[in-house]
């Protein structure tokens, strides 16, 4: 349930300044949304498998946190990371 290195390195590439650019909040958001949709469709057919639903609660908790430090930031960068990863935009 984890996301392959090379789909890691798609996503860096994408959303970051180079491809070694991990620690960008963009990067990170992208990554935990991949993440975040693997564990959802696990969630579909598992639904009482407990651990993983408190692990992409805590997954989702972190991706709102990072979104709200980048819309406090940039809000256009913000605008545009939504509207490429297509996520609501719920972050008050």
């Amino acid at each position: 349930m984890t996301i392959s290195k090379e789909r890691k390195a798609e996503l860096t590439a994408q959303f970051g300044k180079n491809a070694a650019d991990t620690g960008n909040p963009k990067v990170q958001v992208a990554i935990l949304t991949e993440r975040i949709r693997e564990l959802t469709e696990h969630m579909k057919s598992h639904q009482k498998d407990f651990h993983t639903r408190r692990g992409l609660l805590m997954l989702v908790g972190r991706r709102r946190r990072l979104l709200s430090y980048i819309k406090k930031n940039d809000i256009f960068e913000y605008r545009e990371l939504i509207k490429e990863l297509g996520i609501r935009d719920n972050i008050q």
